[in-house]
Parts: C-alpha cells; sequence; structure tokens
C-alpha cells in the first residue's frame, strides 16, 4: 500500500530523479580511516611522482619528457588526494568557488598545456616555461585556502614595486 502511495503522490518519481553525480556521491560513502588512508597514499604517490621527475630530469635525451609527465602527474594526484578528504562532489564544488575558480583555471590550463607542448608541440622549452607556471599556479591555488594570505601577498608586492 506503502509503494502504491509513493506512485500516486510522485515521490517515486522523485527518487528516479537522481543525476549521475548524485547516485556516484552517494555510492562513495567512506568510513573517516579509509578516506584518511586514501588521502595520504594518493598524496604520497603524488610527491614520489614528483620527486621521480626531479631525478629523472638529468637523463640524457629522453629525462625532460620524463620529468614533466611525472612532475604533471605527481600535482594530478596531490589534487586528487583531497578528494578523499572531502569527497569527489564537495571538492569540485570548493575548487569552482568564487575565490579560487581564475586559480583551478590557471592550474589546470597549465597542466593540460605542459602535456601538450611535451608530446603533441614537442617544444621542451615552452613544456619547461608551463612547468614553472604549473608550480606558480598550484601555489597560488593552495594559497587560496588559507584566509586573507593572498591578499596580504598581493599588498606585499604593490609595497615592493612602488
Amino acid at each position: 500500500m506503502d509503494k502504491l502511495k509513493s506512485v500516486l503522490s510522485g515521490e517515486e518519481a522523485r527518487k528516479d530523479d537522481k543525476t549521475v553525480l548524485q547516485t556516484v556521491n552517494e555510492a562513495s560513502t567512506l568510513g573517516w580511516g579509509t578516506r584518511v588512508k586514501g588521502f595520504v597514499a594518493c598524496f604520497v604517490v603524488g610527491g614520489a611522482c614528483a620527486v621521480l621527475g626531479v631525478c629523472l630530469l638529468f637523463l640524457p635525451r629522453i629525462g625532460i619528457t620524463l620529468f614533466i609527465v611525472f612532475y604533471t602527474f605527481g600535482n594530478l594526484c596531490a589534487i586528487c588526494s583531497t578528494m578523499f578528504l572531502m569527497g569527489p562532489m564537495k571538492q569540485l564544488k570548493r575548487m569552482c568557488d568564487k575565490t579560487r575558480a581564475l586559480a583551478t583555471a590557471l592550474m589546470l590550463t597549465c597542466l593540460v598545456l605542459t602535456l601538450c607542448a611535451v608530446f603533441w608541440w614537442k617544444n621542451f622549452g615552452l613544456a619547461l616555461l608551463f612547468v614553472v607556471l604549473q608550480v606558480l599556479s598550484f601555489a597560488w591555488y593552495s594559497l587560496s585556502y588559507i584566509p586573507f594570505v593572498r591578499d596580504a601577498i598581493l599588498k606585499m608586492v604593490a609595497a615592493c614595486a612602488r
């Protein structure tokens, strides 16, 4: 009888109107211990990839390509590691928040352009420039999570420029 009531009142239809992202978010409920382990594992893999990339930089011929690939993959792992703590949807919403939307767009654009410069354009000078921009944009993005730090840095730079 309850099933008939829910169908006739339209409640059953509202249950089925969930988006794919809502369904994935509800299905991915992890315990806090599992979240912390996932964060640590992903963050360690990201850090190890970045360090490995720096170590491989000095190999002849292929070193710069390996550095760029490992460093970029390490940054992606570091970004994804925080999704374990907050959940993917909450992290994506925070990344697209008005205070850090520009920083997120710059960071992701630099990640993509770095890989394009290496594999598609085969311009290693440009790739290294994008790696530097990637580091700066990742730092600016990370600072957006600390209140008032970016404003203080901008004021400091403005004072030094005078």
